[in-house]
């Protein structure tokens, strides 16, 4: 049966280095990991998939949480014969990457969880998802993108990397991402699971980030028991797209030390 999740795999099958799998956040899909996928692809398998109801991969409408992404990914890395892999999510991917952690045993080798936080959503926050998933279905995705885009990525950022990221936006299923924020408004607390977490882990935030600013970085890189924490400078909400180099020599030095 084919797999649910229209993905990209690249790289060489039969590497020794670690498999890197991309997860991509909302209301994005998996072209935000383009300079990702051009830097590590030509030593190393990376896999980098369209999550429900974004990019390509089919919608599925209502409430789609955290833990049905989590058994997509599991289920797509089964079709691909992918026994064990480093994990790298941003923002809702970073969380998803939680949730996989939880699940996925001693097939994760590492995690990289960049410009996200671990806290269970609060009261408050609930009634934002709940409302803007609201708001997305009544109207579509382009006010919405246009009111939020110098936040995903810092006003001084480059026009290219600015269009790139509206075209995403702007592109993404109403019906999809308004089931991520239902799903992702019931979201548990993940840092108990953190904490008891064994492998090594990377944490990486742009320095303007204002949706999860540096100290949140810095609470999960001390909830982390192995882990570095890396923050980008000249970059917001998607260091990977702002800084990509920086981003990268980040990711290169953490995978190094997982093929070692």
């Amino acid at each position: 049966m084919p797999p649910f999740l229209v993905h990209e795999d690249q790289g060489p099958a039969s590497s020794s280095r670690v498999p890197l799998v991309l997860i991509h956040g909302h209301p994005f899909d998996r072209s935000m990991w383009q300079p990702q996928l051009a830097a590590f692809a030509a030593g190393r398998r990376v896999i980098a998939p369209d999550l429900r109801g974004y990019g390509a991969s089919p919608v599925t409408p209502g409430r789609v949480p955290l833990s049905r992404h989590a058994q997509d990914i599991a289920g797509l890395l089964d079709h691909l014969g992918v026994d064990t892999f480093a994990l790298a999510g941003l923002s809702m991917g970073g969380q998803i990457v939680m949730e996989c952690a939880g699940r996925f045993g001693d097939r994760i080798r590492g995690l990289v969880l960049a410009d996200t936080s671990a806290a269970a959503e609060t009261p408050d926050g609930k009634r934002a998802r709940e409302a803007m998933a609201d708001r997305l279905l009544a109207e579509g995705m382009r006010g919405y993108a246009e009111e939020v885009l110098e936040k995903m990525v810092a006003p001084y950022a480059r026009p290219e990397v600015k269009a790139h990221v509206h075209r995403m936006m702007t592109a993404t299923s109403p019906e999809g991402a308004a089931a991520a924020l239902r799903g992702r408004a019931e979201r548990p607390d993940y840092r108990a699971l953190l904490a008891g977490t064994a492998v090594p882990a990377l944490v990486v935030v742009g320095a303007d980030d204002t949706y999860t600013p540096v100290p949140v970085a810095e609470d999960l890189h001390a909830t982390l028991p192995d882990s570095a924490l890396h923050v980008v400078e000249g970059a917001a909400h998607l260091p990977n797209l702002e800084r990509p180099e920086e981003f990268n020599r980040a990711l290169a030095a953490f995978l190094a030390r997982l093929d070692g």
